[in-house]
């Protein structure tokens, strides 16, 4: 699989899409702007029989640039990259560095494709697909994009660590709404591999983040707590929320016991624990549920 790296050396698992299945997509895209270049011209034709040739060939070039040349680049740049052939085979056109594409992008795509796609009949482009290692044509090449994989199977997905056991519910009243999805991808990547990096860097790339991730919140990350693990919490809530979401209440969980209003004067005693009928305490026993699990991030000093 050839892999794409942005400029702060992210590695990005993207499939560059090779000439078969983009020879299919393009196929449907121009039988589709074929189809509707067609219906357009017999409109002119029925409705223009009192002009003269030379308006109606004006017409007629003036249908071919807004149909096969300007309808392409708006579907690009309205679908961010993915026109009906494209989704039909399930590619999509980037940026080289793995972001969605904007109306220069597809302006450059659509423009070189009347000479690589139209005019050549395809071969232009054909040719440029074989000849480069990630199978671009000339217009990827001026325009800086890609066309990729979106439907790529994966066998293993690495979880996201858990968050320390004392930051569970702190951020229950955090505003998530703004936060973006690319933001959400680059938090989850860092979470999955920062164990893979070095210190230094996973440090720096975790408090870039964190401030990210705060500035879209507007609320600012704990100073006592470190960015990696501030990180975990939050996505932890979200992942949380969402499973609320989906499946409602916890079924059958047991109430948080109610403590009764102290006096003024008297101190609040919390409930004891429940005995254990084998007779031992609970930090006696041996049982291994009673010790946390191992989450990565050591509490604070």
């Amino acid at each position: 699989m050839d892999e794409l790296v942005t400029g702060d050396a992210v590695v990005l698992g993207l499939r560059p899409a090779r000439l078969p299945s983009r020879a299919l997509a393009t196929a449907i895209d121009l039988a589709v702007a074929g189809a509707a270049y067609l219906l357009v011209s017999v409109g002119i034709m029925l409705s223009t029989g009192s002009l003269d040739e030379a308006a109606v060939a004006a017409l007629a070039v003036a249908s071919f640039l807004l149909v096969l040349v300007g309808g392409p680049i708006a579907v690009e740049t309205l679908s961010h990259g993915r026109s009906l052939g494209k989704m039909a085979c399930g590619l999509r056109v980037v940026r080289d560095d793995g972001g969605p594409i904007r109306f220069r992008h597809a302006l450059v795509r659509g423009a070189m494709g009347v000479v690589e796609i139209l005019f050549s009949v395809g071969v232009v482009a054909c040719v440029a697909s074989l000849v480069s290692a990630r199978g671009r044509r000339i217009g990827d090449v001026f325009a800086g994009t890609l066309v990729v994989r979106e439907r790529v199977p994966t066998p293993h997905r690495a979880a996201v660590p858990p968050p320390p056991p004392w930051l569970v519910g702190r951020f229950a009243e955090l505003d998530l709404s703004a936060v973006p999805d690319d933001l959400w991808l680059a938090i989850r990547q860092y979470l999955t591999r920062m164990g893979q990096l070095d210190a230094g860097v996973s440090r720096s790339m975790a408090e870039r983040l964190a401030g990210d991730l705060a500035t879209r919140t507007g609320t600012p990350a704990p100073r006592e707590v470190p960015a990696g693990a501030y990180l975990a919490a939050v996505v932890n809530e979200r992942q949380a929320r969402d499973a609320r979401r989906a499946f409602g209440p916890r079924v059958g969980a047991a109430p948080a016991p109610v403590v009764p209003e102290a006096g003024a004067g008297s101190p609040v005693v919390s409930p004891p624990p429940p005995a254990d009928p084998s007779g031992d305490s609970p930090s006696a026993s041996g049982d291994s549920s009673s010790v946390p699990p191992a989450t990565g991030f050591a509490p604070p000093a």
